[in-house]
């Protein structure tokens, strides 16, 4: 018996897919078929996929040509699968020719021509695009620009804001000071305006009709955050709070691996986020157009203490120390949750310097992940005896910016919150940061 393997994606299955499948069987009497991992497709740039993994394994099954299916998920497996199955002949489309010539040592290789004309990004690319405004002049709108570019189906079409930039990276765009005008040539917009304008800002996009991808905290108050998500629901509108942190894999798999008792029960989450590079220490500095700490850092941070612990905590502490307690920015600000199963402490800082570094403590071990956390590709997990300790490492492109706008894009284009950060969670931080505005149970540094 004759073994062909071929390993593919197969998303959004169509015809050029199935002759290439039918020419891999007629090689010869039986037919394995690979299918990547949707880990391992982010690993080879492939993040814009439309169909979860089960979704193309399944399609691919339809087909009736595959006499085995399996998954793969790590770069080399292809020799490893050669062996483990006793494959006779390895092929492949075309446009890979001469790729894959070193797998001549464990098989005979084959270089199959490929449909023409018929490609799953010919097949995305002709859906219409996701067209997107931008509204805020927050100086990593750029960075959104930028990672936008790597998402079929997606189009920055303009900027609403009190002056248009002098970035390169927003010279071609529309630009308009009325809001209504971007609001007229875009499907959705990313908030990124000042915190305290959030809440405007995304109440009437979702009252035009658009859908939102907004900056967290995306309000200042409970009631209006409650108000949003209850006006995208009643609309069929997506909502999304955009931390780009929840949608790095790393940081996926390390709050996974913390639920599933890897280290035992959870018992404290310590969380820094840290920079000096906003410069509100700086003399002359004009504050009014600062984020403060709170709002700049606070939600990253909080969000590994609810994603674990949830937002029930019994209380919490402010300790703030105010750069310009007028305008309301805070150099340095820490947080202590006490839960009835155990205690997290948040330190966000724009004035100040610490290691800003998230330590996740177990009963049996710990993870460590080190600054900066919040776009980490690597953490460990660490025990009493060190030979068990674990190094964990994943890809990371666009500090999860690009992996945002994908899940954001596909929520829309299936009506569907595929956020990885919750309705509560979301709720949770602006009440927090509520609290912190009100000052409640804040104890003032000099």
């Amino acid at each position: 018996m004759v073994k062909v393997i071929t390993y593919g994606t197969y998303d959004m299955l169509h015809y050029g897919h199935i002759r290439l499948l039918e020419r891999a069987k007629a090689l010869g009497d039986y037919l394995i078929v690979g299918i990547t991992s949707d880990d391992y497709d982010k690993t080879r740039g492939k993040i814009n996929l439309q169909q979860s993994l089960m979704e193309r394994v399944e399609a691919v099954k339809a087909t009736g040509l595959a006499d085995e299916i399996i998954i793969e998920e790590y770069e080399g497996q292809k020799i490893d699968d050669i062996r483990r199955l006793d494959v006779d002949i390895f092929t492949v489309g075309s446009d890979w020719e001469g790729y894959f010539d070193y797998l001549n040592e464990f098989c005979k290789v084959v270089y199959l021509p490929r449909t023409q004309g018929v490609s799953s990004s010919e097949v995305r690319a002709e859906k219409r695009k996701l067209r997107i405004g931008l509204v805020g002049t927050a100086v990593f709108r750029t960075k959104f620009i930028n990672e936008a570019k790597y998402v079929n189906g997606v189009e920055v079409v303009g900027i609403y804001a009190s002056h248009p930039g002098n970035e390169p990276e927003v010279k071609d765009l529309f630009y308009t000071d009325n809001y209504d005008e971007l609001l007229e040539k875009a499907d959705a917009v990313y908030i990124i305006s000042m915190p305290e304008r959030h809440f405007e800002h995304s109440k009437k996009a979702l009252l035009a009709g658009k859908h939102v991808l907004c900056e967290s905290p995306i309000a200042y108050t409970r009631e209006q955050c409650e108000e949003l998500y209850k006006i995208a629901e009643e609309n069929n509108l997506i909502l999304m709070d955009a931390i780009k942190t929840a949608y790095s894999t790393a940081y996926e798999r390390l709050i996974l691996m913390a639920k599933s008792g890897k280290i035992g029960k959870v018992v404290s989450v310590d969380a820094v986020c840290t920079s000096l590079r906003d410069g509100i220490s700086i003399e002359g500095t004009d504050l009014s157009k600062k984020w403060n700490s709170m709002c700049g850092w606070a939600p990253a941070a909080m969000l590994p203490v609810f994603q674990l612990f949830g937002t029930d905590y019994k209380s919490k502490v402010f300790y703030t120390m105010f750069q310009d307690e007028e305008e309301n920015i805070d150099a340095f600000t820490k947080i202590d949750f006490i839960y009835p199963s155990g205690i997290a402490t948040v330190k966000v800082a724009k004035g100040a310097k610490a290691e800003g570094e998230l330590i996740i403590t177990g009963t049996k071990g710990y993870i460590y992940v080190p600054a900066p956390w919040w776009k980490t590709d690597y953490f460990e997990i660490r025990y009493e005896n060190q030979e068990d300790n674990k190094r964990f490492f994943y890809q990371l492109d666009g500090e999860g910016i690009r992996y945002e706008i994908v899940a954001f894009a596909k929520a829309v284009e299936c009506n569907r919150n595929l956020s990885c950060i919750s309705n509560a969670t979301s709720e949770a931080i602006v009440g927090v940061i509520e609290d912190f505005n009100e000052r409640i149970n804040l104890t003032e540094l000099v």
